[in-house]
């Protein structure tokens, strides 16, 4: 398994929530057909804008699509960058990754 560092969390204009691992491509994650996407111009996995899940739900997902159907463990590290993320859901997803 490889484990990468999460460069940047941060949800976009178009209010996606998109995942940038430090080094680590995913150009192939559309094959797995879970909604997870892969910008290759930004280089970022992203969810579709939220219906019914939270952003929470979102985080969770794609960290799990990219761990159980890509082989990558993405952690946080204390460089990693917060964009436009609330306090909230930066409090929820660190306690989450922390309990992992």
């Amino acid at each position: 398994m490889v484990v990468d560092g999460i460069f940047e969390i941060g949800i976009d204009e178009k209010e996606r929530l998109y995942i940038k691992p430090a080094k680590e491509k995913f150009t192939l994650i559309w094959r797995t057909a879970t909604e997870v996407h892969w910008d290759s111009t930004g280089l970022f996995l992203y969810s579709p804008k939220p219906r019914e899940w939270s952003y929470f739900d979102w985080f969770k997902h794609i960290v799990f699509v990219a761990e159980n159907e890509c082989n990558c463990k993405l952690i946080l590290t204390n460089e990693t960058y917060w964009t436009n993320i609330p306090a909230e859901l930066k409090q929820q997803i660190s306690e989450y990754v922390n309990q992992a």
